[in-house]
């Protein structure tokens, strides 16, 4: 009688199927996942403990309910530390997750050619509040009717912005005229690097919205 079921590696389907693992992590060795003989050991307060048998050091890092992981696997001997390896994935996940989140939001500030001080001064401040936030920010300017024939005038106001906006960002490239608007992309500074000019927080942080403590500069 034949045999209605497909053979293995039959039909289709191909015979041999390996799932393929997505974590990023997986691949680290940790405790006796470490083959080689000897390894440099750190301590969980970063300090050299030297080089010691594999199986010692592991013993070393489990007696103290933690990890031998290695961090330089190509060193010569590899270099371990010793830590609590699942804390140290969900620190790196966290700090992954956060970067990305801050990566993908980027804040628009749109001007006009003729804008009014007051309104300079204010997009100012929301310009730098998005910037301490750690967000991209996007300065746009549209031109109107018969002002692209002084696309010049819309440059200089970018050129202030940018200039005003020096001590929370850099833009990532030059102003551009595209179709009838200018665009330019700021990045923020590094966190200890930024000085605001138009929005001062106190020590206990200000609400979005207040007003500085001192008259910006530059404001007639």
């Amino acid at each position: 009688m034949a045999n209605s079921f497909p053979s293995a590696g039959g039909g289709t389907r191909p015979p041999y199927y390996q799932r393929r693992n997505n974590d990023p992590f997986a691949a680290i060795r940790r405790n006796h996942r470490i083959k080689v003989p000897q390894v440099r050991v750190i301590s969980p307060e970063g300090k050299q403990l030297g080089v010691l048998d594999t199986p010692k050091a592991v013993n070393l890092a489990l007696e103290v309910g933690l990890d031998l992981v290695e961090v330089a696997p190509n060193a010569t001997p590899p270099v371990c530390r010793i830590m609590d390896f699942g804390k140290y994935v969900y620190e790196e996940q966290k700090k992954h997750t956060h970067s990305k989140s801050t990566a993908s939001k980027i804040k628009e500030i749109e001007f006009s050619a003729r804008i009014a001080e007051n309104d300079f001064i204010t997009k100012m401040r929301h310009a730098e509040e998005f910037l301490s936030h750690g967000n991209k920010v996007k300065l746009r300017l549209k031109f109107r009717g018969r002002e692209m024939a002084h696309t010049e005038i819309g440059f200089g106001v970018i050129k202030r912005a940018l200039t005003e906006l020096d001590g929370m960002g850099h833009p990532d490239s030059e102003a551009r005229l595209m179709g009838k608007q200018i665009n330019v992309m700021l990045t923020p500074h590094p966190v200890n690097k930024r000085k605001p000019k138009f929005h001062m927080p106190d020590a206990e942080g200000d609400e979005e919205g207040d007003a500085p403590d001192e008259p910006p500069s530059g404001k007639s």
